[in-house]
């Protein structure tokens, strides 16, 4: 569109919109300067446009960073879809997690974070990225993972505590299935240091386990009970019961299999 359809001149000299009626020029207070006495001004309809302008160029970036987190975060794709909106939320342990995220800012200041226990498939890994998840979108940084995967990328490193440190500069790190990985003295070594280097790190850090609580608390192994008592200074155990929803999602897709492949027998015999 030309300048002169949508500017017009008015009787004080200055140019004016045509479509919100403001003054794109203005007089210099003084009568001039060097020589011009008027500067262009953005009238109400330049000011909307570049307030969009900034808000989509902001949301573009946000979006941008919240993927790239989001790719770093999780080892599995299918874990973006862990999400609160995607959960029952009628669930008393999937309400406190969300209450966990409502209020991330007082959990990251006092050093507070979550010990999710209880049995296989009852959905701690889930709880666990449901929260990932939402604090991802606020551009939090999170790393979720799990120690076999630690111990694996960690073997071959010359400088093991650059690997450590990076762990621990994460503002939430998710340790998922504690007591999964290997026992050798090694192994223990490696998740000793990882959880003592994120407690004098001073952030919060989130834990699942099968492990029953009071299994944690007994140990008497001297070099996993320096691991569980660090654990438990700073994670806050919450039982995650119920039955076990692998077992509910397995039972359901044998169900649906059942259903396709008789409906194809009965298909095949109207042939």
């Amino acid at each position: 569109m030309r300048e002169e359809d949508t500017v017009c001149v008015g009787s004080d000299g200055l140019q004016y919109c045509k479509a919100c009626g403001e003054a794109k020029e203005a007089f210099f207070p003084k009568g001039d300067f060097m020589g011009m006495k008027k500067h262009s001004r953005q009238c109400a309809c330049d000011r909307k446009a570049y307030e969009e302008e900034q808000k989509y160029f902001k949301d573009k970036e946000h979006r941008e960073l919240v993927s790239r987190n989001t790719s770093i975060c999780f080892d599995e794709s299918r874990m973006e879809e862990w999400t609160f909106e995607n959960a029952d939320m009628s669930d008393a342990v999937m309400h406190k997690a969300k209450k966990y995220v409502d209020n991330w800012e007082k959990m990251k200041r006092n050093h507070i974070g979550c010990l999710f226990w209880g049995p296989v498939g009852t959905g701690k890994s889930y709880v666990a990225g449901c929260i990932a998840n939402d604090l991802l979108k606020r551009e939090v940084t999170v790393k979720m993972t799990n120690f076999n995967t630690i111990i694996d990328d960690i073997f071959p490193l010359a400088d093991k505590t650059e690997y450590i440190n990076a762990l621990a500069s994460y503002q939430l790190l998710i340790i998922d299935d504690l007591g999964v990985e290997r026992n050798s003295e090694y192994a223990l070594g490696i998740i000793f240091s990882v959880i003592d280097r994120r407690i004098r790190s001073g952030r919060p850090l989130i834990i699942t386990t099968n492990l029953p609580l009071k299994e944690i608390k007994s140990e008497t192994m001297l070099d996993k009970r320096r691991i569980y008592d660090r654990i438990l200074e700073m994670c806050t155990p919450m039982y995650v019961g119920g039955t076990s929803k692998r077992e509910a999602i397995a039972s359901m897709k044998m169900e649906k299999a059942k259903t396709l492949l008789n409906a194809n027998r009965g298909e095949e015999k109207c042939e």
